[in-house]
């Protein structure tokens, strides 16, 4: 797919349908989730995911305060964007209750209460440098997104590999669609806004080599990405495959020809991370 402008991204992401609609959900088969094994080691990965996305109001919140998120293209994708986002948080949610995990009706807020302040001054310090920097930051928003949504998607497909339960696949299959349509958006714009400038492209290419980490890390406790990291990618194929459907796609961004952070950090947290069970959960 070739875009102009953002305004043509947009136009393209709204004609892709929702994976989790209404009829979808409704036709889940909540009963059965117990009737499946279901490996206790994956349960943190499951709340870490679910807390992620829940989060993603916030994330919103941050951006609309910046050259980036008033650009008109990108405010209305991040309206359906965060909406198809809790909804992802929401499912998990249902699905670990369904497992036995019980959480009770204010389990959003909590999930929100519990970002630290530290999180919080950080980000009102960046989003104060931002605007600063002005419009030419949006290469790095937009890269970053990218970089995110791919991640995310290939944990959810290491998650369905290694599980393989039969509730949970269809599930993390429709999350899958989302997720890439979001990549697709990100990734596209980032494009677009590389192509354009040489002062955003150095910016975008700095703060993706000091300061890219894992999708969480930060508004989450690093020993929860941590687990995340070491057991979704830590054996089998799972560097390979942040490698090949990760960074290679990166590089395909201008700027970004021969980087390798991504491969780098995941792989260097999968080897050394040994975190136990119990840390690893909210």
């Amino acid at each position: 797919m070739r875009f102009e402008t953002s305004r043509d991204v947009l136009d393209w992401y709204e004609r892709q349908p929702r994976a989790l609609t209404p009829e979808f959900l409704s036709s889940i088969p909540w009963d059965k989730v117990k009737d499946h094994p279901f490996d206790e080691k994956y349960v943190p990965v499951l709340f870490y995911m679910r807390d992620v996305e829940t989060l993603t109001d916030m994330y919103h919140r941050e951006l609309l305060r910046t050259p980036t998120g008033k650009d008109p293209d990108i405010s209305k994708f991040m309206e359906r964007w965060g909406v198809e986002e809790i909804t992802h948080g929401e499912v998990m949610n249902r699905f670990l209750n369904e497992l036995g995990y019980e959480t009770d009706e204010k389990w959003q807020t909590e999930i929100r209460d519990a970002v630290t302040k530290a999180y919080q001054a950080n980000a009102f310090m960046i989003t104060t440098l931002t605007n600063l920097i002005g419009k030419k930051f949006t290469a790095t928003h937009m890269t970053f997104g990218a970089i995110h949504e791919m991640e995310a998607a290939q944990g959810y497909r290491r998650l369905k590999t290694l599980t393989d339960h039969p509730v949970l696949n269809p599930i993390l299959d429709a999350i899958i669609r989302e997720e890439s349509a979001h990549n697709q958006f990100y990734w596209s714009v980032a494009k677009l806004e590389l192509s354009r400038n040489k002062t955003a492209r150095r910016i975008a290419r700095f703060v993706t080599e000091r300061f890219w980490a894992p999708v969480g890390q930060g508004s989450l406790a690093k020993r929860r990405t941590q687990y995340l990291v070491s057991t979704l990618f830590s054996e089998g194929e799972g560097i390979e495959t942040i490698e090949t459907k990760v960074t290679q796609r990166v590089r395909q961004l201008p700027g970004f020809e021969d980087i390798t952070k991504i491969t780098d950090t995941i792989a260097d947290m999968a080897a050394t991370s040994d975190v136990p069970f119990e840390a690893a959960l909210p």
